[in-house]
C-alpha cells in the first residue's frame, strides 16, 4: 500500500497534529507514505523530524492546477494506491490530481473535521459537487459530522467516521510548572486558574469565557483565566476583556509551545465552542487528568458524559458557563474524581494508536472493495 497525504496548512493546529499521529502509526504498521505539505510549514518540519517521507512543494489556493499536475505525476511515477486529503484546498487538489494520473485512478480518502454544513458558503453549488464527485470515503472525525453530511445529502455508504486519538505518551512525566508560571503571568499563589487551549475564532467561541468571566470573579476575585493561542480574532478578545473591567484577570498568553505543562497547571478546562468537529483539546486536558466545563457542541458529547467526565453546558449562554465554572471550582474531590474518570476514557477509546489503526482499516476496506470492482 502506497499512500499519499497532502495538507495545505502553512500552521499548526490540532489538524495537523492528527496528520503526525496518523502517518507514525501507519509507519509502525508498514504502510510505504509520503506528505505533501507547505515547503514553509511547520508540519513539514516536525513531520522530517519524526523521520517520515515529505514532499515540499507550494500549494497556492484551492485550484492550484501546476500542484495538481505535480501530485498526478507523482501518483504515475510511485504508484501511489491512495490520496488522503486531510484540508479543505488539499480535497480540491487531490481529487485533481487522481483525475488527472489517468489510468488507474488511486483510491481518494477525505478527512472531515468541521461539523458545519457543506453549503454553508455554497457558491453555485460547489460544495457539493466537491463533495460528490471524484471522492471514495469521507472520513469524519464525529459522529455529529457524519450525520450533518448525511442531512446535507450525501450517501451513507461513502462516510465513514474515525475519532481523532491523542498519543498519551506526550503527557507523561510532564514537569510542574506552577510556581514559574504563577511568576510569568502575575497569578497569586493558591489562586485557581482557568484555562483554554484553541486558535482564537468564532466558532471556537472564546468571547463567551470572556462573557463569563464576571461571574466567576465575582465569587472568586483572586481567580484568574487564561486564553491560550492566536488568531484572527485575539484583538477584539482583548478588547472585550478590557470593557468588562477584567483585564487584568483575563490573560491572553498567545501561542504557546508548552501546552501539556499549561494544561496541567489548570485548575479547570474550558472549552466554550459554538461549532467543533472534536475538539481534540479536550482530549489532551483530560489526559492530564484535568477536570473540563465545556459546551455541548459537535462532537464534544461523544467524548464527554456530562456530570461523569466534566460538565456540558449549551453553547452560547455565558450565564451557564459561568455556573459550571464556579461548581468546578467549589466542588474539587467531583471536579478531581471527573478528571481521572476522563482520563481512563481517554485510555480505552480515544488514543493515537486506535485512530490508525482505524483509519487503516478504512484504507484496506476501501482498496479490497475497489479490486473486488465494487468501487468504480
Amino acid at each position: 500500500m502506497r499512500v499519499l497525504h497532502v495538507n495545505t496548512e502553512r500552521t499548526w493546529r490540532g489538524g495537523e497534529q492528527q496528520v503526525l499521529y496518523l502517518m507514525r502509526g501507519l509507519a509502525a504498521a508498514g504502510v510505504e507514505q509520503e506528505l505533501l505539505c507547505q515547503p514553509d510549514g511547520v508540519l513539514a518540519t516536525r513531520a522530517e523530524q519524526c523521520g517520515l517521507a515529505v514532499w515540499r512543494r507550494s500549494m497556492r489556493g484551492e485550484v492550484d492546477l501546476p500542484a495538481a499536475w505535480a501530485i498526478a505525476r507523482r501518483v504515475r511515477e510511485r504508484g501511489v494506491d491512495l490520496i488522503h486529503m486531510h484540508t479543505s484546498h488539499a480535497h480540491t487538489l487531490g481529487v485533481l490530481g487522481a483525475k488527472l494520473a489517468g489510468g488507474r485512478r488511486p483510491a481518494t480518502v477525505v478527512s472531515r473535521r468541521v461539523d458545519f454544513s457543506i453549503h454553508k458558503r455554497r457558491v453555485l453549488d460547489f460544495s457539493r459537487q466537491k463533495y460528490t464527485w471524484g471522492v471514495d470515503r469521507i472520513l469524519c472525525v464525529s459522529e455529529t459530522i457524519r450525520r450533518v453530511l448525511l442531512a446535507d445529502g450525501l450517501g451513507p455508504g461513502r462516510l465513514g467516521v474515525v475519532h481523532s486519538g491523542i498519543d498519551l505518551g506526550r503527557f507523561e512525566g510532564v514537569v510542574d510548572r506552577g510556581a514559574d508560571y504563577r511568576k510569568e503571568f502575575g497569578v497569586p499563589a493558591g489562586a485557581p486558574v482557568i484555562g483554554n487551549v484553541a486558535h482564537c475564532a468564532a466558532h471556537k467561541a472564546q468571547a463567551d469565557l470572556v462573557a463569563a468571566a464576571p461571574a466567576v470573579l465575582e465569587r472568586h476575585p483572586e481567580a484568574r483565566l487564561l486564553v491560550v493561542g492566536d488568531g484572527e480574532l485575539l484583538p477584539a478578545l482583548k478588547a472585550q476583556a478590557a470593557e468588562l473591567g477584567v483585564a487584568e484577570r483575563v490573560l491572553f498568553p498567545g501561542f504557546r509551545t508548552d501546552v501539556p505543562a499549561l494544561l496541567r497547571w489548570f485548575d479547570v478546562f474550558c472549552m466554550p465552542s459554538r461549532q467543533e468537529g472534536l475538539g481534540t483539546a479536550v482530549l489532551d486536558a483530560l489526559a492530564l487528568r484535568r477536570p473540563v466545563v465545556a459546551t455541548a457542541a459537535g462532537g464534544i458529547p461523544e467524548m464527554i458524559d456530562s456530570g461523569r467526565h466534566g460538565l456540558l453546558v449549551p453553547p452560547g449562554d455565558p450565564p451557564a458557563l459561568a455556573q459550571a465554572l464556579l461548581w468546578m471550582l467549589e466542588h474539587k474531590p467531583q471536579a478531581e474524581a471527573m478528571g481521572a474518570a476522563g482520563r481512563a476514557r481517554v485510555e480505552a477509546e480515544f488514543t493515537a494508536e486506535r485512530m490508525a489503526q482505524a483509519t487503516l482499516d478504512e484504507y484496506r476496506r476501501l482498496l479490497g472493495a475497489r479490486q473486488a470492482g465494487a468501487v468504480a
